[in-house]
């Protein structure tokens, strides 16, 4: 099975899943961006990266639009290259997040660091793919009547239950496909399902630093940060 045939599975049976207030809006972005999306699966997902970083799921302003993990428009366009239309919308948009795709004015702030870091680092989107792939846990975003983003850890249990059970099996089935060494979650959550799910595999997880905005420590310098981190997991970057 490769990356597309994983994704499009994903998208099928996350759609097939139902939420609850205070969850008002649930996109999919692997349905409506999914030309960008399977962009960048094709493009960069057909090597054997060394490791896999896991992010949690999408920003209003990052993949939600870009259809790209950590997605942030400026990078996803012209660094890694990749710029498609939506092939439509979410069924019901929250008119404080529309889904505008490339022409979102809006800059998503851990997509820039992680991105920035990236080509900063390397250089082309090439060389760093050498090394890493870049995937998302769970592919939905959830938003709140108010227009407030909801992680999946705040959903109710028999909602996260059903929710990781699908994401669980998806990311076993890109480990299987991508074959890295490890597996770094961005961010505690992503290492905790990704050990979850992955239970006694040969495959090493670890963590780094989440570049959220809302960081105190990714603040004073994510990309710092999350080379030491890398360096103490004796990760070669």
């Amino acid at each position: 099975m490769n990356l597309t045939q994983i994704s499009r599975r994903l998208a099928k049976e996350t759609n097939a899943l139902d939420f609850a207030p205070p969850t008002s809006h649930v996109y999919n972005p692997l349905d409506y961006a999914r030309p960008a999306h399977e962009a960048y699966l094709e493009r960069y997902g057909k090597g054997s990266p060394s490791a896999l970083l896991l992010g949690m799921n999408p920003r209003p302003f990052g993949m939600a639009q870009t259809g790209v993990p950590f997605g942030e428009i400026n990078l996803t366009r012209d660094w890694l290259g990749i710029e498609e239309p939506l092939a439509g919308k979410p069924p019901i948009e929250h008119p404080k997040r529309p889904i505008q795709g490339f022409d979102c004015p809006r800059s998503e702030v851990s997509g820039a660091r992680l991105w920035g870091w990236a080509k900063a680092r390397y250089g082309s989107p090439e060389r760093f793919f050498e090394r890493f792939f870049v995937v998302n846990y769970c592919p939905l975003v959830f938003l709140e009547a108010s227009g407030r983003n909801r992680t999946p850890d705040k959903l109710s249990k028999a909602e996260r239950e059903a929710l990781f059970a699908v994401c669980d099996r998806a990311l076993l089935q890109v480990v299987e496909t991508l074959r890295p060494s490890w597996v770094i979650g961005v961010g505690r959550f992503a290492e905790v399902r990704a050990r979850s799910a992955l239970g006694k595999s040969d495959i090493e997880v670890g963590r780094i630093l989440h570049p959220s905005p809302a960081s105190p420590l990714a603040n004073r310098g994510w990309a710092e940060a999350a080379e030491s981190e890398l360096t103490d997991l004796g990760i070669e970057f």
